[in-house]
């Protein structure tokens, strides 16, 4: 029986050898396989956790934003009620001088101005804030994930309060620039206009519009070429004014400072700052029209549907009311129209834009 089985053992050699290699061979392909897989799974395990909290970060960062914008309006607010003081014509008014008509004609200009310039102004807070504060959140993100051997911050708190100071430009000499710019084209548009003029919703956003455009299209044929120089001064100026014994973190801050600058002058930023602007007008022509609706039993059955356009008012009475509209534009209790900026499809998308281009390693290796 033994003898047998022998023979047929070496007369099928080849076959077992050739069967143990295969079985042996798929046994170890299915090892490899199988820790290939392992490793595939943990490492899509540690990349979605890692987008997770990059994720998670990144959100974070957004509701930081947010409040930011809100806790510095009432600084933008104060800074332009300063430099245009409407409330000091209206209580000379009070005391009815000779000079009515002159002072009149001086708060005309400076309501409108202050206005105007609060739109402008606020909408430049949002997305400036927008760039900057993302842009440290992604070098915040890298510090705490990636670098954690002991190297060097890339945004130690130093730089970040240096570089964060940077917004006084717009609170201050950008905001005065800004002013003369937008009092010289309301002055131009409505220096000819009678105060006893009647101006229905539609004209005045016409008006509106002709000063948007002298405005914007001044900046495009003046030294100032783009409105983000508004939000940040020349790059020569600032780095004239830091020539002299530079240390690591401002030599950090002024890297910072020309990333900022280089994403305020690209086409996708101007594009964001447009669409907030045109909201931004949008929205205070809404809040202006409140103004403009007939007074209840005027209406009638055969009144076209489109009442607001045929309603007007005496530019003497608009002019309080456009006075009085910074309080809402410039509020740090979430009004209409700052919750309409900060909910700007194309401002998250810029805002995800930035980050995700700062909180990526291989960008800043480049």
């Amino acid at each position: 029986m033994l003898s047998s089985t022998w023979n047929f053992i070496k007369r099928h050699k080849r076959k077992f050898i050739f069967a143990g290699v295969f079985v042996g061979g798929v046994y170890l392909l299915g090892k490899y396989a199988q820790r290939k897989i392992q490793e595939m799974q943990e490492r899509e395990a540690a990349e979605y956790i890692t987008q997770a909290r990059r994720q998670f970060h990144f959100e974070s960062n957004q509701r930081t934003c947010n409040m930011t914008v809100l806790s510095m309006l009432p600084t933008l607010r104060e800074a332009i009620i300063h430099h245009l003081n409407s409330e000091s014509l209206t209580a000379l008014l009070k005391t009815k001088p000779a000079n009515k008509l002159e002072i009149w004609e001086d708060l005309k200009i400076i309501s409108f101005t202050r206005s105007v310039v609060a739109v402008y102004s606020t909408c430049m807070l949002v997305v400036l804030l927008r760039v900057q504060l993302n842009i440290i959140g992604g070098y915040l993100y890298l510090d705490n994930s990636v670098t954690k051997n002991g190297t060097t911050p890339l945004a130690p708190p130093d730089v970040q309060q240096q570089y964060l100071s940077s917004i006084q430009h717009l609170l201050g000499e950008g905001l005065i620039e800004l002013i003369t710019v937008v009092k010289k084209a309301v002055q131009e548009v409505l220096g000819p206009v009678s105060l006893k003029q009647s101006l229905s919703l539609q004209e005045l956003e016409q008006q509106l519009t002709q000063i948007r455009q002298l405005v914007e299209e001044g900046c495009a044929s003046s030294k100032h070429k783009r409105l983000s120089w508004y939000m940040m001064p020349d790059e020569e100026n600032t780095l004239a004014s830091q020539a002299c014994g530079l240390t690591e973190n401002d030599v950090t801050t002024i890297k910072l400072l020309n990333e900022t600058r280089d994403m305020l002058e690209s086409p996708d930023f101007t594009t964001v700052l447009c669409t907030c602007l045109s909201r931004g007008f949008i929205r205070f022509l809404d809040n202006m029209s409140e103004f403009f609706r007939p007074p209840q039993g005027d209406s009638n059955p055969s009144s076209p549907p489109d009442q607001l356009t045929y309603v007007s008012l005496p530019l003497a009475k608009i002019i309080p009311i456009i006075n009085g509209q910074i309080h809402s534009i410039c509020s740090e209790i979430p009004s209409h129209f700052v919750q309409d900026l900060l909910l700007i499809d194309q401002v998250k998308e810029f805002a995800a834009n930035v980050y995700e281009t700062f909180s990526t390693p291989q960008e800043l290796q480049k």
